[in-house]
């Protein structure tokens, strides 16, 4: 049986902005899971072509460079929720692209225009193949990439919060204190850049309902983005 009850045409587009730490990833699968769609981390797509620039050694503080080299990676993201892959030129990079140095980098190369319209023509095709529709998170979804999107999240925590859920989430992965201080702190530096930048900068849609989950649990946050899919776009969960 079907996971969805689908009472409209067309798949289902759920856009799932908000800053580092916020939780997106997390919530956006877990969604995506209850309700039968497929999933897209649209941060992976962008941290996978800062690895392949660095690892081409393209000067990614090089607009022109960066712009130039672009299209030549084949980014490939799979979009299944219950295990997301993300692949360059055929190579699993979903460990590496979280590594400090692609972290570090990420917000320069995210900000060239030419890179942000390869990855959002690629986002909108990932979107376009899924039969039943797909939620999506990054910092410009609602915003740029899906307009009309049938539901719009832009979920936010005070700073404190991200910071403490990074530090927590990185302590599980046996990172180092020294690595995990440098990280959480790079938190307001990438919130600064990502929002400052002249092309898609992170912002709040017009019409994307704010979910603060600064006070709230994980399962408080994913019950409540599911409720309100489930209300606007007549999906209903399997039991």
């Amino acid at each position: 049986m079907d996971s969805v009850d689908r009472a409209s045409s067309g798949p289902v587009v759920v856009a799932i902005d908000g800053p580092s730490g916020s939780g997106k990833s997390t919530v956006s699968r877990a969604v995506a899971a209850r309700l039968g769609l497929s999933f897209l981390d649209t941060g992976a797509m962008y941290r996978a072509m800062t690895w392949w620039m660095l690892a081409n050694e393209v000067d990614v503080e090089d607009a022109e460079a960066v712009a130039i080299a672009c299209g030549k990676p084949v980014i490939v993201s799979g979009t299944d929720a219950a295990g997301p892959t993300i692949t360059v030129d055929g190579q699993d990079v979903s460990g590496p692209i979280r590594g400090p140095e692609v972290t570090a980098k990420v917000s320069a190369v995210s900000a060239v225009p030419a890179v942000r319209a390869r990855l959002v023509e690629l986002q909108r095709g990932c979107a376009a193949h899924t039969e039943r529709g797909i939620v999506a998170e990054g910092r410009d979804m609602g915003s740029v990439v899906f307009p009309d999107a049938t539901v719009k999240v832009f979920l936010t925590a005070s700073e404190r919060a991200r910071s403490e859920r990074r530090a927590a989430e990185l302590r599980a992965k046996g990172v180092d204190e020294a690595t995990i201080t440098a990280m959480a702190a790079d938190l307001a530096r990438r919130d600064a850049a990502d929002s400052s930048r002249e092309t898609a900068p992170l912002t709040q849609a017009a019409d994307a309902v704010l979910v603060d989950t600064s006070e709230l649990t994980l399962d408080q946050v994913i019950d409540t983005i599911t409720a309100l899919v489930e209300r606007k776009a007549g999906l209903t969960a399997a039991q």
